[in-house]
């Protein structure tokens, strides 16, 4: 059986071959549990880039896994970067997304990377959602949801493929105006979490108002006063 490779494992590998990473300490939110469903976070300050997030949930005695990894660029001019992949009971989805939080607009030669791997796993189904969110119009067209099962050896792949190619853009970017661009994070994570969604109302619903908002607008996203 193929073996999933974490997204921690993934993320933390590819950064710290370029950059070093200072640890954040998050407190007693590092590790909420209630409900039957358990929540572990870490964070840390990429140094010269932004803010990473990484985040483990297991619910229903492990039958339902999470694992997700949030890239928040506030330094250089990049589009946020998010990575989830979930298990449940044996079929997994893993969607990487691209969000416009820059001051200036992403290249097509720099988007066109992450279509290209894209193509390179299109044998990889796509996950259906009908839905729409807030965000629909900031995700960029070279973000993926895919899903099905006994594909873990593919998705952690595409993932990787992602992570990397990112990594070296993160490596290769200018510095930018450092104010304006955490402002553009703030946004989006404060629209996030006003706005809600299935896993910001769950998050919510079991642990309050103002925990919730600290793991999720301060913990993922690096929101400072959060």
């Amino acid at each position: 059986m193929d073996k999933h490779t974490s997204l921690e494992v993934q993320a933390l590998s590819a950064l710290t071959r370029s950059f070093k990473l200072h640890k954040v300490d998050l407190g007693q939110d590092a590790h909420l549990k209630k409900g039957g469903m358990a929540f572990d976070t870490e964070a840390w300050e990429i140094e010269g880039i932004g803010h990473l997030c990484i985040m483990k949930m297991k619910a229903f005695l492990g039958l339902m896994r999470m694992e997700t990894v949030v890239i928040a660029p506030t330094q250089v001019d990049l589009p946020l970067f998010n990575a989830d992949w979930v298990n449940a009971a044996g079929t997994e989805t893993q969607m990487v997304e691209f969000y416009d939080t820059q001051l200036e607009p992403w290249p097509h030669a720099s988007q066109a990377h992450f279509h290209e791997i894209l193509d390179r796993y299109g044998d990889v189904p796509n996950g259906e959602s009908t839905a729409t969110h807030w965000y629909d119009s900031i995700l960029y067209s070279c973000s993926c949801r895919k899903t099905g099962r006994k594909l873990t050896e593919r998705l952690s792949a595409m993932t990787q493929d992602n992570i990397d190619a990112f990594v070296a853009q993160l490596a290769e970017a200018l510095a930018c105006d450092a104010d304006a661009k955490a402002e553009k994070v703030r946004t989006f994570a404060e629209t996030l979490f006003s706005q809600g969604g299935p896993a910001v109302d769950q998050v919510t619903k079991l642990f309050g108002a103002e925990t919730a908002r600290r793991l999720v607008v301060g913990a993922m996203y690096g929101v400072k006063d959060a």
